[in-house]
């Protein structure tokens, strides 16, 4: 499992006419089942996605699709996750 931590690099004022775009490049990764999760942060500097892959490779080109990267107003960090302990009710989560 990955961790995928998006940064505005701009206020959030300047990323919102690309948020439209965005949240369908979102929801083609879920329907791909790439993602598992995803939420803005808050305050609103930028969102958390849970996402599974194949490799890193395959989820940074993925990644580099979004309208908020190759707009240039936000940018990412990809840290891989392997959950060992989970609470009840997670359990799917130690094979992802």
């Amino acid at each position: 499992m990955f961790i995928v931590s998006l940064d505005y690099m701009v206020d959030p004022e300047t990323v919102e006419p690309y948020r439209m775009a965005h949240m369908a490049w979102v929801r083609e990764g879920f329907e791909r089942g790439v993602f598992i999760a995803s939420g803005r942060k808050s305050p609103p500097s930028g969102g958390i996605i849970l996402a599974k892959a194949t490799s890193r490779e395959r989820l940074v080109a993925w990644l580099d699709e979004d309208p908020f990267i190759v707009a240039g107003v936000a940018q990412y960090r990809v840290e891989e996750f392997l959950p060992t302990t989970v609470s009840g009710g997670f359990e799917v989560l130690k094979g992802i």
